[in-house]
């Protein structure tokens, strides 16, 4: 089926209306992405949701859609009336599912680690094999902030280990690192959804038995040999004495979802915990990885 998207610039305050305006426009799905590419920080639990100053509000619509209708009553409902800054585009009728699929690879990080999308073989039969499908919402270890933790990880001795995962997302830290052969991994997000699919994915490898899953105010308090958190600088900051409370004297520690920009003032925040190493960086993103004191 062929579509039409439509664009509308907006800003940290119109941006809801703006997708409740293409939503009731007829609009079968509303996306919102960043004009700028500026970070926004994952909201602690509590926080409102909050948008870039510069946002796109696309709306995706059948292309037998009236469109001049809609654009004709956006702009009689608009702040700017007829300078409301918007653009349609066709989009290629494509087998969308196909061409998504067909974008995932199996990916090798360090030296013996494997993500494998389902529907393709496995190169190395014989190597550690994690079978993840891509998903929409959550890690799937394509973003360098994920690779960056899968590489620590496989670079670990992690056999008889336990393991913290701090915004476990998908689980894919959890299962790579059961894989890798911890003997149990505690998985924290605060999205009960990410829970679900950590559960699902450690159930499709086999390793559901090691997996135990909290929402944090379930979490236990506990000492583990290896945390890991991938989330993002802001709540890293907030939560680093929860974060570095899971870390025995003498545990490892790696932190990820960091700008390279914010890198150094964030190593400064847990080196008061930790000895921290020199940042790792990938394309513009940082690990920082240390031992507890």
């Amino acid at each position: 089926m062929p579509w039409i998207q439509l664009r509308l610039a907006a800003n940290e305050e119109t941006a809801e209306k703006y997708s409740d305006w293409l939503s009731a426009c007829g609009a079968q799905a509303v996306t919102f992405i960043d004009a700028k590419d500026t970070p926004i920080y994952e909201p602690l639990p509590g926080d409102e949701v909050t948008y870039w100053s510069n946002t796109v509000v696309m709306g995706l619509y059948d292309a037998s859609h009236d469109m001049e209708k809609v654009i004709t009553y956006l702009q009689s409902i608009h702040p700017d009336k007829k300078d409301m800054q918007y653009k349609l585009e066709q989009l290629e009728d494509k087998d969308w599912e196909r061409e998504w699929m067909d974008n995932f690879h199996p990916m090798k990080f360090g030296q013996r680690l494997w993500i494998c999308p389902s529907w393709r073989e496995v190169p190395e039969p014989d190597a550690v094999n994690v079978m993840l499908d891509p998903g929409l919402a959550f890690g799937t270890g394509t973003h360098p902030t994920t690779a960056l933790c899968l590489t620590w990880l496989d670079g670990l001795d992690l056999a008889g280990k336990t393991v913290v995962d701090f915004g476990c997302g998908s689980g894919i830290l959890s299962l790579a690192a059961l894989k890798l052969g911890a003997e149990r991994v505690i998985g924290i997000d605060i999205d009960p959804q990410a829970l679900q699919a950590s559960k699902a994915n450690a159930e499709r490898n086999n390793v559901a038995d090691r997996l135990f899953l909290y929402l944090p105010d379930e979490q236990p308090e506990l000492k583990a040999d290896i945390v890991v958190a991938n989330i993002l600088a802001g709540p890293l900051k907030e939560l680093s004495q929860v974060i570095t409370s899971f870390v025995k004297p003498g545990g490892l520690l790696a932190l990820s979802g960091i700008l390279e920009e914010q890198g150094e003032s964030l190593s400064q925040v847990y080196d008061q915990y930790c000895q921290m190493n020199p940042m790792t960086v990938q394309e513009e993103w940082v690990r920082l990885d240390g031992i507890r004191r």
